[in-house]
């Protein structure tokens, strides 16, 4: 009598017996190979610094020796989609406008969104932050990488198209520091229709530079690195009545910190073998730059979302201007602000000149007033608006008698 199992039940057929070796063996699954080409991913960059140090500056020249096309947004009027203001995409209708419709250049360009600190989130009673934190979600997958819509919005005027220049660059513009680029005709550009035609552009290339002072944002970087004292005698951050700002006396252990933190390491004369007479480095308490140590963490409690900020891993901290390199943007580039003003005064005949003493003087009364390089326009306006008006004025009362006493020795 066949004996059941206890696991059947009566009328259930019988449990066949199988010797483990009459198993057959489970072949290993081949490990997965990805045979594509390697792919090179970008690095969108923060720039952080006070206003007029040359932020934007360095992005337009950067755009303009790569050669590749240029458009700069400010995310001031940016709201969210559906509300009243700009949608965060027309950033990337600009860049294929400066690149004359062509997608292919578009794609590989630069854009950079002025005053991002401006659309920090604010915590709102009641409502939605629709210009803040908004405006940072609808940019998260814009910079790391998708494919817009773009339709081409006709000229206004009507006469105007793209390929209207004829010049044989595609990127070329009459200033060369001009963020904005004038359509011109090339290879591989596309005059859109009247009614608007639909382009695919894919971000996943275009660099975006990400611009801002980020006021305040120091006072949250020394509050979690240089932490006040207590007590008699002990060292405290207090109000700076002249600049009406806070600062903050660093000790020697807190220094000890900030040296340990530097972002960019100069090895000393031990530790370098190439330049064996380099001397060790000095560190000297001025030249720390706070926002050289600015975390995540800083840029979340200032208003940023961390989904945003992880999309822009390299941060670029931009010192202030002190009064030497004032007296060189004075002085050094090609149109600087020293020279514009002498080629305005040769057109009367007249010709202006600096000391260096007055370039001192003027780089001294700009830099007190905080607002960087462009505080150097309103002190030269301000310095020669009476000579401008009163001068030539002189030189033409002086005209006939030169002419009459060149007359009479003829």
């Amino acid at each position: 009598m066949l004996r059941l199992a206890e696991d059947e039940f009566p009328g259930q057929q019988p449990t066949m017996r199988v010797h483990p070796s009459q198993i057959p063996p489970v072949p290993d699954p081949s490990p997965l190979e990805d045979t594509a080409p390697m792919q090179f991913e970008k690095s969108n960059v923060l720039m952080l610094g006070p206003t007029g140090v040359g932020k934007t500056l360095i992005a337009k020249t950067l755009a303009r020796i790569l050669d590749v096309p240029f458009s700069m947004s400010d995310c001031t009027p940016f709201t969210q989609s559906g509300y009243i203001g700009e949608d965060a995409e027309s950033c990337v209708q600009r860049l294929l406008v400066a690149a004359n419709y062509d997608i292919e250049a578009a794609e590989r360009g630069i854009i950079v969104l002025d005053e991002i600190d401006k659309i920090a989130g604010v915590k709102m009673a009641h409502g939605k932050d629709v210009g803040g934190e908004g405006v940072q979600q609808s940019l998260l997958k814009i910079i790391e990488g998708t494919t817009l819509q773009i339709q081409a919005k006709p000229e206004r005027g009507g006469t105007k198209t793209p390929g209207a220049s004829g010049s044989p660059n595609n990127f070329s513009s009459s200033n060369p520091l001009d963020g904005s680029r004038n359509p011109v005709s090339g290879p591989g550009s596309v005059a859109p229709s009247g009614k608007g035609e639909i382009f695919n552009v894919r971000t996943d290339h275009i660099l975006f530079i990400c611009t801002g002072a980020f006021v305040g944002l120091e006072k949250i970087i020394l509050d979690r690195k240089a932490k006040g004292g207590l007590g008699f005698g002990a060292r405290v951050r207090a109000a700076n009545p002249e600049t009406d700002k806070h600062s903050t006396v660093l000790s020697d252990a807190d220094v000890e910190t900030f040296r340990k933190d530097l972002p960019i390491y100069i090895p000393t004369e031990s530790e370098n073998p190439i330049t064996p007479n380099l001397q060790p480095t000095k560190y000297r308490e001025e030249e720390y730059n706070v926002l050289n140590y600015v975390v995540p963490s800083d840029l979340q409690k200032f208003g940023m979302i961390p989904e945003l900020i992880g999309r822009i891993p390299n941060a670029c901290a931009v010192s202030a201007l002190d009064e030497e390199a004032l007296v060189r943007v004075l002085t050094e580039p090609k149109n600087s602000l020293i020279r514009q003003e002498a080629a305005l005064f040769q057109a009367d005949g007249i010709e202006l000149r600096f000391t260096s003493g007055s370039l001192r003087e003027i780089a001294k009364k700009a830099n007190a007033m905080g607002t960087g390089a462009r505080g150097l326009k309103a002190v030269v306006e301000r310095l020669l608006l009476g000579s401008k008006f009163e001068t030539p004025g002189r030189c033409l009362q002086l005209l006939p008698p030169l002419r009459h006493a060149c007359t009479k020795e003829s």
